[in-house]
């Protein structure tokens, strides 16, 4: 019996495919190397993306607009292509192998992001009148960059995931550590960003961008290597088959079912006896949610008559399930889109903003605009512990609930805050705008007001993504059948990606409707002809009705039921 209690029993295995020992894989000990992981990783990403729309602008000559867009459009790929890499890690290869495989994939486009920096023949041009980039160099930039979202698109739907199974919920104390362990996962997530804001920034700005994406490349390479030193004292979860494959058969034997009647006692469903059929994980009760999608489960004179259950026309009450569960994910997933949005303004609007006001720190030293994102991240590292140390076990002596808030709590929480960084950047550009009509600066390409005035809005998206974000990746991992983990995850993170896609959208329509008849529009290539601040109520308005929706769908979510052991 004691030597039973030193196995987990959440189905995990270690390297050598054997029960992991609970005393000498998984927990605390090997969160390092993951945490490591993900620290250099988002260093690196952090190290491009942040800087990006300058780079676009100054070394391959494009417009604000469209650098903008072409920023948030690659960082919307980043964010879908988690979609393939988690389909892969839940049907196939498992989490661990499949972020190494696109761990080294995103080296490679480090590397060539690098060399198209670098290399005479490859980097742009530069004279006095700026920098010329030839097709063929602006194709290898893009060509590097779109590596790297296919690289991400393995790592960032796993790590998160991958780092949660190393504790074992069935057991008290180590449930508890998960949930913590998330917190933990995004400030490191944020140590990475702040290097990445301050040093390789400041780097890109005044060293050359050569070595400003050579370091992250470096350090992408010591990510792997980082990760990989661990996989001993990993515990793995096994792959339970394709989630599309078992989505696709509920949806066909339903409709081949449509005229079968639904018993009205559920008992009579068909379900495999004790462990779940999938590989993996448990069963899950059922619910009333989308009836209709119960004839699946609904066993026919026609599937007795075969003997052995054919998939596509009998499917085990969990396999219905896991299709429910994740229809009621998808309404809450969409709320998280207009959250992303706001979120992406700091890679972009922020930063042209920042552009036409005053860096300098003192008479010699100036900060670049996109450094300011490191007052996002130092909010982040201050509002993690506090949540995690003081909020949580204050919040939890009147909730009773282990983790204080509820997860859908903590995201509503999130997304009120987001708000009030959309005013407090549009309160900043009015009054900017305002010093620039009344001294007629409209010609001046930096204002005589300081950067500085931005950190308000930084700080209360860092404070928004601690509720919001950090609460979204531990909801859609908790909420997800246990199979399709990996899946939910991604699914969490095309939030980020579609987010992207409706500010380039947006940016697009908005752009089009007020530059009619010569006039130089919201967004302006010179921000003193324009008016950036209805930009920012916009998105202020389209925030706040999102938020209202997020309320109705709240209230009505059913968290999902689970029972039996792991297969």
């Amino acid at each position: 019996m004691v030597d039973a209690d030193i196995y987990t029993k959440d189905g995990t295995v270690d390297i050598h495919n054997k029960p992991a020992n609970k005393t000498t894989t998984g927990n605390w000990r090997v969160c390092p190397f993951i945490l490591g992981n993900e620290c250099c990783e988002r260093l690196a990403y952090y190290g491009m993306s942040t800087n990006l729309v300058n780079y676009l602008k100054e070394r391959l000559g494009q417009h604000s607009a469209s650098a903008a867009n072409n920023v948030t459009n690659w960082s919307g790929t980043c964010y879908l292509m988690p979609l393939v890499g988690a389909f892969l890690a839940d049907a196939y290869w498992g989490r661990f192998w499949t972020i190494f495989v696109f761990s080294i994939i995103y080296v490679f486009g480090m590397s060539l992001l690098t060399l198209s920096a670098s290399v005479k023949g490859m980097k742009p041009t530069c004279d006095n009148n700026g920098c010329h980039a030839t097709t063929g160099q602006v194709a290898a930039c893009f060509a590097a960059l779109y590596l790297v979202a296919v690289g991400t698109g393995g790592i960032k739907p796993c790590v998160s995931s991958f780092g949660a199974d190393q504790f074992d919920e069935t057991d008290e104390k180590e449930g508890k550590r998960k949930s913590s362990f998330f917190n933990w996962f995004y400030f490191s997530i944020n140590v990475g960003a702040l290097i990445a804001a301050s040093v390789l920034v400041y780097i890109q700005t005044h060293v050359g961008w050569d070595w400003g994406f050579g370091i992250p490349a470096v350090a992408m390479a010591f990510a792997v290597v980082s990760f990989f030193c661990g996989s001993r004292m990993y515990r793995f979860q096994k792959p339970g088959g394709s989630p599309l494959t078992r989505i696709a058969q509920v949806v066909v034997s339903s409709f081949r079912k449509f005229k079968v009647k639904v018993p009205t006692d559920s008992s009579l469903l068909y379900e495999t006896p004790e462990e779940a059929s999938i590989k993996g994980s448990r069963k899950l009760e059922h619910t009333n949610f989308l009836r209709f999608l119960d004839k699946a489960a609904v066993s026919t004179e026609m599937d007795e008559m075969k003997g052995s259950v054919d998939p596509w026309r009998l499917c085990s009450v969990t396999q219905v399930e896991e299709v429910k569960v994740l229809v009621r994910l998808l309404p809450i997933w969409a709320t998280g889109i207009v959250f992303s949005t706001v979120y992406a303004q700091m890679s972009t609007m922020f930063v042209l903003q920042g552009d036409v006001m005053d860096q300098h720190i003192g008479p010699n030293f100036s900060i670049p605009a996109a450094s300011l994102s490191i007052f996002d991240t130092l909010s982040v590292l201050f509002w993690v512990p506090v949540y995690d140390r003081l909020i949580v076990p204050l919040v939890r002596k009147y909730t009773g609930d282990k983790r204080g808030f509820t997860q859908l709590q903590r995201m509503g929480i999130g997304l009120v805050i987001s708000i009030f960084s959309m005013l407090s950047a549009g309160i900043l550009e009015v009054v900017r705008l305002n010093m620039v009509k009344r001294h007629n600066y409209y010609d001046l390409e930096t204002m005589p007001m300081s950067i500085f005035w931005e950190v308000p809005q930084y700080f209360f998206i860092g404070c928004a993504e601690v509720f919001t974000f950090i609460g979204q990746l531990e909801f859609f991992y908790d909420q997800a059948p246990d199979a399709m983990r990996s899946f939910c995850s991604a699914l969490s993170l095309t939030t980020v990606a579609l987010g992207n896609y409706l500010s380039s959208l947006l940016v697009t329509i908005v752009s089009n409707i007020t530059t009619k008849n010569g006039k130089p529009g919201w967004i302006a290539d010179n921000l003193n002809e324009g008016h950036l601040d209805y930009f920012y109520w916009l998105l202020a308005v389209l925030s706040l009705i999102n938020f209202f929706v997020y309320l109705f769908i709240a209230k009505w979510y059913t968290y999902k039921k689970v029972t039996g052991r792991f297969a």
